[in-house]
């Protein structure tokens, strides 16, 4: 092998060790659930995004949100996956924070799913904004925020 492909990979490796951990968050649906616990009647998007629409015109058939959270990160320790939420209930603003550890394993993405529900969702009300961030220990990896997330 040359001897400047050897050196390039040296380098590389080094580079790759000293980063330390590393992560991103993907994506992140949130979803209504109905009142037995599901946000799809059948396994297609089309059915899944028309009946989320059903749920929101009709916020009494509602038990929980569920957020999947789809995430990549590289750590010697287990990585957390939290959610801060804002909702309003009537006229007042609400918060929650969900957050679930977990230790990445194989070379590609994961998902993680945070549920709020029961009397728990009842007194959050209605979801304004999120924000997914991903820590490792107390050093923030990686964040992706909604629209209305300021």
């Amino acid at each position: 092998m040359p001897l400047g492909v050897c050196l390039l990979l040296l380098w590389l490796g080094s580079v790759m060790a000293a980063s330390g951990a590393s992560g991103r968050i993907i994506k992140v649906l949130p979803h209504l659930l109905d009142r037995d616990g599901k946000h799809t009647l059948a396994p297609s998007l089309y059915e899944r995004d028309a009946y989320q629409a059903f749920l929101r015109l009709h916020p009494e058939q509602c038990s929980g949100l569920r957020f999947d959270v789809q995430w990549k990160g590289r750590s010697p320790e287990p990585l957390t996956v939290r959610l801060d939420l804002r909702g309003r209930r009537g006229k007042e603003s609400t918060t929650a924070t969900l957050a679930t550890a977990r230790r990445k394993r194989g070379l590609f993405s994961r998902w993680s799913v945070l549920s709020l529900e029961g009397e728990a969702c009842n007194h959050f009300g209605e979801l304004t904004a999120w924000r997914a961030t991903l820590w490792q220990g107390d050093r923030l990896l990686a964040e992706q925020k909604s629209f209305l997330w300021n």
